[in-house]
């Protein structure tokens, strides 16, 4: 058990027996229906799966800033024709949505005018989630035991700290891989965040130590800058060093870095990107904490960093036709060492708004590959309904 689940009994009891534990309640949730359908030619069959995922949260608030919240979900799944990395299908696609229950969320937080805390099971997802991030795309959410901490120093200034235990990833508690379920760690996470104006700069330092894979180990220092000029254009400009950490037996050095202008016109947002991350031909640079469905193309092919490394150079544009909102996207994958050109993807997404509570979404990515994988295209169709009592 962990060891942040074994301290947080004992202070939910506390808080529980204080007299204010007849303050308010509220009840939320969060029903999502899912099509996807995976086209691989490295499989001879096509994957389909049909899910329904269930988050149901309860949050207490005690008084004086402290408040509790505990948040379950359950996914069900129609069909076996996919391999969910619990139902051992390796003869199809993976869609990584696999049916299961289990506690998302149980901790004990207090929020004060400047400071606020929180201990237990809890989602985290700091900045564009590129390193550390909860995967909300899937249906089974990332999240962790751990113990964080924010300081609002300033209006200008945010300090930000965590200490992680224990990771629960994406293939829940029943994959057949007992390191794609969860994994120990002795992660500390340093955040600090500075606004001026438009702008924003943030630095940090996360030194993940994973006690279960040593060399899934490294220590991440990194500078992120954001802004915006005369409404119209924008930036992102980012450069980390990531190296060997804890217990790794494997030595390495390698740079990160993200070039991203912007420009809104006529109610489109354009953005040119060029991400990089390194890798030296025998290992590279990792994100595992991070949301990596965000990042490198819908179709995943990079979850993992291939050793040779990637050059992610992408063009996208997002905006509104009445009521729906889209998004196009292209990129262009490249080795860092090697010259091998991995392949080229497009992407789409329609979304649209269908009442005050209901959303419908489809998501298409088509992935056409040179050097690295077979081509790939997945389609998701999906419905998804958020409430909360008392509204």
């Amino acid at each position: 058990m962990s060891r942040i689940a074994m301290v947080l009994p004992l202070a939910w009891a506390l808080s529980a027996a204080s007299p204010a534990a007849a303050s308010p309640i509220s009840v939320e949730w969060n029903l999502r229906f899912r099509h996807e359908q995976v086209s691989d030619e490295a499989f001879a069959h096509d994957a389909n799966a049909e899910t329904a995922r269930l988050r149901l949260a309860l949050r207490a608030a005690l008084g004086k800033g402290v408040f509790l919240l505990l948040e379950g979900e359950g996914i069900a799944s129609a069909g076996n024709d996919h391999n969910s990395g619990a139902n051992g299908r390796t003869a199809w696609p993976g869609i990584v949505d696999p049916k299961g229950a289990e506690i998302n969320q149980a901790l004990i937080g207090w929020r004060g005018e400047k400071f606020a805390t929180s201990l237990g099971r809890q989602r985290i997802n700091w900045d564009n989630q590129r390193w550390i991030g909860s995967v909300g795309w899937r249906q089974n959410e990332q999240t962790f035991d751990a113990a964080s901490f924010e300081f609002n120093a300033s209006p200008e200034l945010t300090l930000r700290y965590a200490w992680l235990d224990r990771v629960h990833r994406v293939s829940g508690d029943d994959a057949i891989d007992p390191l794609a379920r969860e994994r120990q760690l002795d992660s500390h996470l340093f955040n600090a965040g500075f606004k001026h104006g438009p702008q924003q700069w943030t630095a940090y330092a996360y030194l993940h130590d994973d006690r279960d894979v040593a060399t899934a180990s490294s220590a991440t220092y990194g500078l992120r800058w954001t802004g915006t000029a005369h409404k119209r254009w924008g930036w992102t400009a980012e450069f980390a060093r990531q190296v060997d950490h804890a217990d790794n037996p494997l030595g390495f050095a390698h740079s990160y870095w993200l070039i991203e202008p912007s420009l809104q016109a006529h109610g489109i947002t354009w953005k040119l990107g060029w991400e990089h991350l390194g890798g030296d031909g025998r290992h590279a640079l990792q994100t595992p904490l991070a949301t990596l469905h965000a990042f490198n193309g819908w179709a995943d092919k990079f979850t993992t960093t291939p050793v040779a490394g990637l050059e992610d150079g992408y063009l996208s544009a997002t905006g509104k036709a009445g009521k729906f909102a889209w998004t196009v996207a292209a990129h262009d994958y490249r080795a860092d060492r090697g010259g091998q050109r991995y392949g080229r993807e497009f992407d789409l997404s329609i979304g649209r708004p269908m009442g005050a509570h209901w959303n419908g979404l489809v998501k298409i990515a088509d992935y056409r590959a040179d050097d690295l994988a077979r081509d790939t295209r997945k389609i998701w169709l999906q419905v998804e309904y958020t409430g909360k009592l008392p509204r």
